[in-house]
Formats: C-alpha cells, structure tokens, sequence
C-alpha cells in the first residue's frame, strides 16, 4: 500500500504553512506583496499562513530553485513557527521538491499542487471531477519517487538502488497511466455529450461569463437571474458551470458561468478543462468580469486572455464588465480601466448598481 499523498493530506487536514516566493527579473510584479494571491489559495486550501520567505533571484538554482542561504532561512522559518508544509509560488520539477524537503524538514509543495489541491475540494459534477482527478494524475506520474516514500525505505532496506522498489514504481507508473489513459477516454465521451448540449441550444443567444477568480461572476450570475449560485470569498468557489436563462428588457438569452482563471493556470488544468470551456467558444458575447476596485485589474485581464487565447475563444466578441465599483477608492483608476477597454459597462452585482444598463448593452448585441 502506497503512503497519502500531499494532496489527499490538503483536502482534510489544517496545516500551518510556511510561503515562498521566488521572482526572476523578467517576473513582472503583480501586487505590493507577491504573496498574496498565494495566501489566499492558502486559505483556501484550509490551512494558515505562519510565515513567509522571498527571494529576488538572477538564475535559478537547478537543484534547489532557491538560493542555499534562503533554503536555510527557510528551514529556520518551519522550526520556528512549527509549518507542516511550504508552499512555493513558483512550479517546482521533482527533484528541486525533494532536495528543499530533505533540508526543510517539512512537506513542499508548489503552486499547481496548491491549485489542484482547491479544484479536488470544489468540484461537485462528474465532468469536473474526473477533470480534476486526470490533471492531478499526470502531475504525480513524473512525481512517484518522491510521493511514494515508502519505496525509498525499501531501498535503503536492500542496501542497493534497484530491486524490489524499483519494480514497484514501475508498476505504479502503469498502473498510473493506465488511469490516466481511462480518464481521457471519460472526459472524451462527456465532451462529446457535451457538445451535443450546446450545439442545441443554438436558438437562443449565448452570453458567457468569463473572469478572474473572485472577480464576482457567481454573484454577479445570482443577482441576474436568481440562479442561487454558491458565493464565497474565496478564490476558486465554484468550480462547475451553471446556464440558465437571463430574461433581458425584451429577449431571453442563455447565461453561462465558467470555472474561475488565475495567472499561471496550470496548462494541464486548462486541457482538462477544456471541455468545461466549450460554453465559451461557443458563445455569442462573452461577459468579462473585472474587480475593478483591485490594484491589479489590468494584469488580471491580461491573465484571463492568455487562457481564452489557448483554448481557442480570443476572437469571441468580449463586453468588458468593471465589477465592484462601490468598492472603488481610485476613481482614476477606473478611468484608466474604461480608456483601455472602449467596450466596457461599470456595475457592482452586490449593490445592483449598473446592471440594467449592462442588461440594455447586451440587447443591443443581440438586435445587431
């Protein structure tokens, strides 16, 4: 029997967590502290941030990716606050995720592990369960030597690399892609299903709603439709899409909710999310929602874009939704927001502000 892995651990246990961020100078700054997007996966995830480390790094060490004198500060970090685990906000290969465990005495884990971590305690449908189990499967394939650590024991018991251990990896990596291989065909077959679904609905305008996660789309999804939809302040809420009907001043038009973007989305949870995304690539009119009220705004769009730019829905007519405006301290920053996106509508979904003005735009779409 093979130990828990790091991420079954995530989905039930609270953990103390010690964060690190590692920047390179073409890394373009995305908040005041680094670290925050990362502390909110955190405690999304369930566990507590207890410390923090940071690095400003010309090259990456191949073995540690950090620099050795912040590996030890980091080890020194995890004694003192008692973490559990250290969560980088960088994707970290196999062997650097061994070498800064063996130095910090403590489980590491990085940003996509994190993330997968979330999508595993918020999927609800089957289509984003299996989803997520196919993208968390062929993240661990390449990591078996480090997440079945019973077999390094076994090793060191034969005193010799090889043997037995090394024949038990191999059958887990079968094992492994062969799960993997069933997964697909799974997903292949619900994306098929799918797809009919949609292409059904082809007499009614399709909206979909699109964004960076915790922009507001699920509230923003309730206050137009009534729809009831699980809203959090967390990131990564809800994660499975919702359509139902938005009754506009005169039409009916199908309204789609999408799975929450993030920067540097894993690109496995973009291909396994890819039948999840056909609402938009087939949509009329995307619906992009922004906090506008978040410092960050611009680099959240330019996020949001990269993602819809890989699954092939960059040329769909986008409308530019500024969320959150009673939030907003800097009104020149709104202004910047609405100077760069000619298109655009200002609303706050908690507030109700705006929406039937958004809801008068989307009908003149509709009527063109």
């Amino acid at each position: 029997m093979t130990e828990r892995t790091i991420l079954d651990q995530l989905s039930y246990r609270e953990l103390p967590a010690v964060l690190v961020s590692a920047t390179l100078p073409d890394d373009e700054p995305f908040d005041t502290d680094p670290l925050n997007e990362l502390a909110s996966l955190t405690h999304t995830a369930g566990m507590d941030v207890v410390g923090k480390a940071y690095q400003n790094m010309q090259t990456i060490n191949p073995r540690t990716y950090i620099g050795k004198g912040k590996v030890a500060e980091v080890a020194a970090l995890v004694k003192e606050t008692g973490a559990k685990v250290v969560i980088f906000d960088n994707e970290l290969r196999p062997s650097q995720q061994k070498a800064v465990e063996d130095e910090v005495k403590a489980d590491v884990i990085d940003r996509t592990e994190l993330i997968l971590a979330i999508f595993s305690q918020h999927v609800r449908t089957r289509q984003a369960k299996v989803q997520v189990q196919l993208a968390q499967a062929e993240y661990e394939l390449p990591r078996l030597k480090n997440l079945w650590t019973h077999l390094e024991r076994q090793r060191g018991a034969l005193g010799a690399v090889g043997g037995a251990g090394e024949r038990q990896i191999e059958t887990d990596r079968r094992l492994l892609r062969k799960r993997i291989s069933k997964l697909k065909g799974e997903l292949e077959e619900i994306g098929r299903r799918r797809e009919i679904e949609v292409e059904r609905r082809h007499e009614l305008f399709q909206v979909s709603i699109v964004g960076y996660t915790n922009a507001g789309k699920s509230t923003l999804m309730n206050a137009l439709t009534d729809e009831g939809v699980l809203v959090e302040d967390k990131l990564f809420a809800t994660l499975d899409t919702r359509t139902c009907v938005w009754k506009l001043p005169d039409h009916k038009v199908l309204l789609s909710d999408t799975v929450g973007f993030i920067r540097n989305l894993p690109h496995r949870l973009v291909a396994s999310f890819h039948a999840t995304l056909e609402e938009v690539l087939h949509a009329d009119l995307l619906l992009h929602v922004v906090d506008a009220s978040h410092p960050a705004a611009v680099e959240m769009v330019e996020a949001v874009n990269e993602v819809l730019k890989e699954v092939g829905a960059d040329d769909r007519r986008t409308l530019m939704v500024f969320n959150k405006v009673d939030r907003i301290k800097d009104q020149p920053q709104l202004t910047h927001l609405q100077n760069l996106f000619p298109e655009h509508v200002s609303v706050s979904a908690r507030t109700g502000e705006g929406l039937r003005g958004m809801a008068e735009k989307v009908q003149q779409v509709v009527e063109e």
